[in-house]
């Protein structure tokens, strides 16, 4: 059965309960999606952790090279890496107990998906996570 992503209802009430959002491959050039689209979440209140070796820090925040060295809690990780790295990632998510994935457009991984789905995962999947938090929790 092909993945489906949460309803909107779902996917709103996702976004109203969590706070800090990791980044993985936050991009420290302004003109890159990853880091337009996290300094808008931040604007929106959220707390941003830039993931991305070699980088040590973004939009204020101290960057991490990999999801295991961030050492606070992670509510939600925004994926904007290309499809081919997605397993990585949620290995690392399965490993370290976070619940809840974001595969932005053009990060999408359908196993993956489904992977992280049936171990209890809230995954949401070729979307935009800025676009929905305005349309479902500013109105």
């Amino acid at each position: 059965m092909p993945f489906t992503n949460p309803e909107p209802e779902e996917i709103k009430a996702l976004l109203q309960r969590v706070k800090n959002i990791a980044v993985v491959g936050f991009s420290p050039k302004p003109g890159r999606a990853s880091h337009n689209i996290a300094r808008q979440m931040q604007r929106f209140g959220f707390r941003i952790v830039p993931v991305r070796p070699g980088i040590s820090e973004g939009l204020g925040e101290k960057a991490y090279p990999d999801l295991a060295s961030v050492p606070e809690r992670i509510d939600l990780v925004n994926v904007f890496r290309s499809g081919k790295h997605v397993p990585e990632v949620v290995d690392q998510c399965l490993r370290l107990g976070i619940r809840n994935i974001w595969m932005q457009e053009g990060a999408e991984h359908e196993q993956s998906a489904e992977r992280a789905l049936a171990a209890g995962m809230t995954v949401v999947m070729g979307r935009c996570i800025m676009r929905d938090y305005t349309r479902l929790c500013l109105r």
